[in-house]
């Protein structure tokens, strides 16, 4: 199913090069785009990821309990993987010179993640670093913070309570985008609104004893790798005035010093987003991510080694999903459906399955099976049915059952940062005010 060249490999004709997948759609009649949704959305859901799931010690395709694959993040969206212990815990993450603030380095032209002699990211996640998208993000929270350690200052707040707010205000802004924008495009505003106002039906865990369900954890939540294009636009103006244009990996930049592709782990002067290619900022320059569907982008098929935290094959990403189902052996998505009393996907939906022969269509991984859904049930556009609901019940439970969470501990609050003139905030609103948006760019 998941190999290269497979049933769910959407055979993207990368010889077109990085430029002509853009501009010309049909030549992926397999990989459909998505009008509702930016091309950030993708890399803002892995950003999360990063916040709340890091699993090193499991072995794809050996069970194993998942007891006994901990959780390397806190079940939480606090920002650990940008905070990590604060800077008493954790002084390398931040400015020698003013404790409050993290250290931000320059890449050439604008903002780099601190780096080290050998041009590993200074970072508290080593995987917001795995591509340029993701790595811009994390560096936009730094910015972001340090900014608002400035706001409080002028605003004459206490010398010791100023990166405690700062952090406070940083973490309630970004869950409010979680919250009023990210789940809304991927699990319909319907559902959002139900479990806010009807409260959560089967994530239920006891005050105090929240988890990570593996079965977000290790299917539901990888629907976003549907959405990711074969190609970028990074930025328009930064390869010597040029568009910066290229693959999410491309064989041809391993060893690279500035790779061609959009890898991260590296520094140039061209290596930094143009956020208006990903966020609408009202300039016409936004492109769309794919649908959520069970076609996945052929440049996912053959990641570099160094994209895997675990370092080990498959390079399938595809593959590496369904071998989860495998190690942490999960129900499948029928089994879910019918313990949540949603209708389940008939096995004509699923007919593509039968070459295999071992009665997929009817026993469908998790993964695929909520890929299905979105792409039978929500015409690509949105999750539906079991994936719908798992996401939305587990993110906003884990917001819900944290007790420093805006949700939690005051759920009246708004947004304190400008935002737009009808007073939604957004993540584009986020990285204006980091300094970070085509305007204070000037490209």
């Amino acid at each position: 199913m998941g190999k290269p060249g497979g049933l769910m490999d959407a055979k993207d004709p990368l010889e077109e090069g990085p430029i002509r997948l853009i501009t010309h759609p049909e030549l992926s009649p397999n990989n459909v785009d998505n009008p509702f949704h930016t091309a950030g959305t993708t890399f803002f859901g892995q950003f999360m990821d990063h916040d709340f799931t890091f699993d090193l010690s499991s072995r794809l395709g050996v069970p194993v309990d998942p007891e006994e694959s901990p959780n390397s993040r806190t079940p939480t969206l606090e920002l650990d993987s940008v905070y990590g212990g604060g800077p008493i815990a954790d002084p390398t993450l931040y400015d020698p010179t003013d404790n409050d603030k993290f250290l931000v380095e320059s890449g050439g032209l604008f903002e780099d993640l601190p780096r080290d002699p050998d041009g590993i990211a200074i970072i508290s996640d080593p995987r917001n670093d795995e591509n340029l998208m993701v790595s811009g993000i994390q560096a936009a929270f730094l910015l972001c913070h340090n900014r608002m350690v400035d706001r409080l200052r002028s605003q004459g707040v206490p010398a010791d309570q100023v990166f405690a707010r700062a952090r406070r205000l940083v973490t309630w802004h970004y869950q409010w985008i979680v919250v009023h924008e990210f789940l809304p495009q991927v699990i319909g505003f319907g559902i959002t609104q139900d479990v806010l106002r009807h409260g959560r039906r089967f994530y239920r865990p006891a005050s105090g004893q929240h988890f990570m369900p593996v079965e977000f954890q290790g299917a539901a939540y990888r629907f976003g790798h549907s959405m990711v294009r074969p190609s970028y636009r990074a930025n328009l103006a930064g390869d010597q005035g040029e568009p910066f244009f290229g693959f999410v990996f491309d064989p041809a930049g391993q060893g690279q010093g500035d790779p061609v592709d959009l890898r991260g782990g590296a520094r140039a002067p061209r290596r930094f987003i143009g956020w208006q290619t990903f966020f609408d900022f009202r300039d016409g320059e936004l492109k769309p991510n794919k649908r959520i569907d069970t076609k996945i982008s052929t440049v996912l098929f053959r990641l570099p080694i160094a994209a895997i935290p675990t370092g080990d094959p498959p390079t399938a990403l595809p593959q590496r999903n369904l071998l989860r189902h495998l190690t942490w052996s999960l129900p499948s998505g029928q089994a879910i459906a019918g313990a949540m009393g949603i209708p389940q996907l008939e096995p004509d939906a699923l007919t593509e399955l039968r070459q295999f022969g071992v009665g997929l269509e009817r026993s469908t991984p998790l993964w695929y099976y909520v890929l299905k859904e979105a792409e039978v049930l929500g015409d690509g556009i949105s999750l539906a049915g079991v994936g719908a609901r798992l996401i939305g019940e587990v993110i906003l439970g884990l917001l819900e059952l944290d007790p420093q969470s805006y949700l939690a501990a005051d759920p009246a609050w708004r947004p304190t940062l400008p935002g737009r003139p009808n007073g939604d905030f957004g993540f584009a609103d986020l990285l204006t005010f980091a300094g970070v948006d085509p305007g204070s760019r000037g490209q």
